[in-house]
């Protein structure tokens, strides 16, 4: 199993980056590699004494694709920045998986670019998580990567969030929900309308109907279909949440769980390739989640799953 993490992603890159990996790769399965994109002369230097550092393996380039640059121009210009030789990696099937905290939009560029989508994928998403005060959580998806979408692409939003959802949250049969402003089917606009319809009694997965924005932290769910307009705009008003409960200085152990750094990082789910994207403020915590979030996607071979569940559709 080999990984690749761009070092040169996030706000406080590479400190945390690799601190993260520092703290992880005691967890480490012997033959496991992590293959470090970006600048190898300080990261040799950083793990020169570390106890397991045979476990990592280097790939140097001095070029990054800022924070601040078009996500699109950046990545097709940049052919030796640490992101686009992650994907080309990945693609080559040289890596099992790809991490990086960096420029998310460059990401998705690279992922629809570079990897392209799985045969029979309208459109891939990307999903994030979401804590229920039972301990258990809900998939939300998209969140942000079609602000646009059509009825159909909903309906297979609800496809992939079913397969990640057994195969990577271990949920045995997952009920899939449409989020709207009521819960009858004839609420809504006409594409959440027409999604119903194709989503009500599909043989694909188990659909509960619709729930409204009350609904999302609660246990009428495990996956929760949205547009990536309306579900990015839940995931910053959930992050804003909890950045109020700790400057308030509010300990509670349910809110707790909405610190992103305990889930690591958001999956892309519908390309040829198993791609985590990070948070730009991604903490060490945050990165190790991330590599271990990456072993799991691996390890269930998730994208041969979407595969087939499509080829049966």
């Amino acid at each position: 199993m080999r990984i690749g993490i761009d070092i040169y992603g996030g706000d406080y890159a590479p400190e945390n980056c690799l601190k993260g990996i520092e703290m992880v790769l005691p967890e480490l399965h012997h033959a496991t590699k992590l293959v470090l994109i970006g600048d190898q002369h300080i990261a040799k230097q950083y793990f020169k004494n570390n106890p397991h550092k045979h476990h990592l393996e280097y790939i140097h380039t001095d070029e990054m694709i800022e924070m601040h640059e078009h996500p699109a121009k950046a990545y097709m210009k940049k052919t030796k920045s640490s992101i686009n030789i992650g994907f080309h990696l990945l693609k080559n099937k040289e890596i099992d998986a790809f991490i990086s905290a960096g420029n998310s939009g460059a990401m998705l560029a690279g992922s629809m670019l570079t990897l392209k989508t799985i045969s029979g994928v309208i459109r891939p998403t990307i999903g994030t998580i979401i804590p229920k005060p039972n301990g258990k959580h809900n998939l939300l998806l998209d969140v942000g990567t079609n602000v646009d979408t059509k009825s159909d692409v909903l309906y297979q939003f609800g496809l992939l969030g079913n397969i990640y959802a057994k195969e990577i949250m271990e949920i045995e049969n997952p009920r899939v929900a449409l989020l709207n402003i009521g819960e009858e089917s004839e609420k809504g606009n006409l594409v959440v309308q027409a999604a119903h319809q194709l989503m009500k009694n599909n043989p694909n997965y188990h659909f509960v109907g619709n729930v409204e924005g009350r609904h999302i932290f609660s246990d009428r769910a495990d996956v929760i279909v949205t547009d990536g307009f309306t579900g990015n705009i839940i995931l910053k008003m959930a992050e804003a949440f909890y950045t109020l409960i700790l400057k308030r200085k509010i300990k509670d152990e349910y809110f707790a769980q909405f610190n992103y750094e305990l889930y690591g990082g958001t999956p892309v789910i519908g390309v040829n390739g198993n791609v985590i994207i990070g948070h730009g403020i991604s903490s060490p915590l945050a990165f190790k989640n991330m590599v271990l979030q990456a072993k799991n996607m691996i390890k269930s071979q998730l994208n041969d799953k979407i595969k087939k569940a499509l080829n049966n559709d």
